[in-house]
């Protein structure tokens, strides 16, 4: 049997393309030749036997003849190598296996494969729906042929609900549940149970959840048409209002099945949302461009996120010590390989299923020519926004546009949205100055705006060189906007480093203090918190008089408002949690109102 295997990636461009790490499985054509000597095996054949949805596989192979560059790979479903498929357009007339694999891992990260011709890796498989087969590949990357083909395993239930993701709502009092199954409308009823966490609470509330989906036909190009494409299952979300200001809360996701039973997901808490302008202890994390990475150690196609693991893991640690998440922009890095979108849901989890997760859209989830958005570019691998706008709920009136306000406590947040036109005279420049105008100051004097690329300044090097030190027209039209409502910081993506920059106003500082902010602030402080996890970023060598701190190197930024008056700004690195760069806000009501230049309305005297 000869069957070709062509993997065509798309393109990954946060920065120019000489910066972006090989997507090793891109290009492979791969042919079948099952081998009586070669074998593989599997175990446990039954995952999840009590309700786990993470599973610890071994899988032990060999044949006779080993070679250094042999490779092992995790295919689901399992069946990969029967019935037809659509093929990328660059190959019409060649056959293909119909579904790319999740990851793979060489034979000989088992140690002396090559000079026993046998080897053994444990694997890491989470609960995607379906079943999972391995196999062993030879002739490397570049010319590889298929030797042997393990025996199914599954996890006991593979529909059951999983990785639930919080958001807050379009008010202060909702909070929206939102999780992954295999179970349709038809087979069994989505809902959550909720309730106060409290003594002597009243019976828990259920409520229904609405359920959607997309199809390979929803996609915009390849490889997410073609052999990225992977069923995502089926996304539920449900709106749990009326909250009680800063209440704590029990919920736990359910399905019931047509005959009565319940197929549950796990209980977790989470606190409900301060009302607004309510005076507080406020803790915020932003951060862009995270990406996921394998804990077994295994590639897969986006394999450039070497920093994406640490800054999970310490926002795991510190949980409790933060109340709410903003993710700027480029979340998996998925690329139009679907299956990383739910290995990515699964890496946060232990976030998400606690604390509200907001998102922000970024070129990998978005950018696709001729589909609408503001770059003609194909970053997204043929997604075109539609995976990363079904799999996480946010609070914006349409969908497809990424733009939407959250008013956290003492904080307003205004999330634009970068792929999409945000010049003066867009409805995006509409929704910005309603956002930005809108905020009572006197009780929410905290004012954040966030989008992905750099619509404000950044010593990136590609920047530097362009001239501008911003994504092209990134600030022409928004700069007046921020000094004229007194934004305190911009924060952005997509430059995958950390940098700070003075108060700005017009490519200028508007003031010479560093670390401690007092008093009428005449500018905005720009950041670029692009440090998630994604290969880093370079500067150009010349720093520029109104950068302030630059580090390379993985991390995010937490936000504390203790109350009215008082702010505090700190960047820790991924590796240790702890803090490299901080500053200070000290002022009262008076200074946010304080007259600066272009941000006062016309006056006249006294009659």
């Amino acid at each position: 049997m000869a069957v070709a295997m062509l993997l065509a990636a798309a393109a990954s461009a946060s920065q120019p393309s000489s910066l972006e790490g090989f997507q090793p499985l891109s290009k492979i054509a791969a042919t079948v030749d099952l081998h009586g000597s070669a074998f593989v095996s599997a175990t446990p054949a039954l995952l999840g036997d009590q309700g786990e949805d993470t599973e610890w596989v071994t899988v032990k192979y060999g044949w006779a003849n080993p070679s250094a560059d042999d490779w092992i790979a995790v295919f689901s479903p399992a069946d990969f190598i029967s019935g037809s498929c659509p093929n990328p357009s660059r190959y019409p007339d060649e056959p293909l296996l119909c579904t790319a694999p999740i990851k793979y891992q060489f034979a000989n990260y088992s140690a002396n494969y090559v000079y026993w011709g046998k080897g053994s890796i444990r694997f890491q498989l989470i609960n995607q729906r379906y079943d999972f087969s391995f196999a062993l590949f030879t002739g490397g990357l570049e010319n590889p042929k298929l030797v042997a083909v393990s025996e199914a395993i599954s996890f006991k239930n593979p529909k059951a609900p999983v990785y639930p993701r919080l958001a807050q709502g379009k008010s202060y009092d909702e909070m929206t549940v939102t999780w992954t199954s295999g179970y349709d409308i038809s087979e069994a009823y989505p809902f959550v149970e909720w309730g106060m966490v409290v003594a002597g609470a009243a019976a828990p509330t259920r409520t229904a959840a609405g359920t959607l989906t997309f199809n390979r036909g929803s996609m915009c190009g390849e490889p997410a048409r073609t052999v990225g494409w992977r069923d995502p299952g089926f996304i539920h979300t449900a709106f749990l209002r009326d909250l009680w200001p800063n209440k704590e809360y029990y919920y736990k996701i359910g399905h019931e099945l047509s005959d009565g039973s319940i197929v549950w997901g796990k209980q977790y808490t989470f606190r409900a949302p301060p009302f607004p302008g309510q005076n507080s202890l406020q803790r915020i994390i932003v951060f862009g461009d995270m990406g996921k990475a394998e804990r077994d150690g295994s590639n897969e196609f986006a394999n450039y996120q070497p920093g994406s693991l640490n800054t999970t893991d310490r926002l795991v640690e510190d949980l409790d010590n933060y109340d709410i998440v903003f993710h700027i922009g480029d979340l998996p890095y998925a690329n139009g390989y679907i299956s990383q979108w739910d290995q990515f849901t699964a890496q946060v989890a232990p976030i998400t299923a606690k604390k509200p997760y907001m998102i922000a859209s970024g070129n990998h989830e978005r950018d696709w020519p001729n589909t609408g958005g503001f770059f003609d570019v194909k970053d997204s691998g043929g997604e075109c926004g539609v995976p990363a706008e079904t799999m996480y709920y946010y609070p914006a009136e349409n969908r497809a546009n990424f733009w939407y306000k959250v008013d956290y406590g003492m904080f307003r947040f205004c999330i634009a949205d970068s792929e999409h036109d945000w010049r003066e005279g867009t409805d995006q420049y509409k929704f910005i100055e309603q956002c930005l105008s809108t905020v009572d100051r006197k009780h929410q004097p905290w004012l954040i705006f966030a989008a992905h690329r750099v619509l404000g300044y950044s010593s990136n090097w590609w920047y530097a060189d362009q001239g501008s030190f911003e994504e092209p027209e990134g600030r022409e039209s928004l700069q007046r906007l921020w000094q004229r409502h007194r934004v305190d910081v911009a924060f952005f993506g997509h430059v995958h480093n950390y940098e700070r920059t003075c108060p700005m106003y017009q490519s200028q500082c508007v003031s010479g203090e560093r670390r401690r902010y007092s008093g009428t602030m005449n500018g905005t402080i720009f950041v670029v918190a692009g440090g998630g996890g994604s290969h880093l970023s370079d500067y150009t060598s010349a720093i520029p008089k109104w950068s302030v701190f630059r580090d390379r190197d993985f991390g995010f930024v937490k936000l504390t408002a203790f109350n009215h008056s008082s702010l505090l700004f700190e960047y820790k690195k991924s590796s240790d949690g702890k803090v490299y760069d901080s500053f200070t806000v000290e002022r009262d009501y008076r200074d946010v109102l304080s007259c600066v230049h272009d941000s006062c309305l016309p006056t006249t005297l006294a009659s």
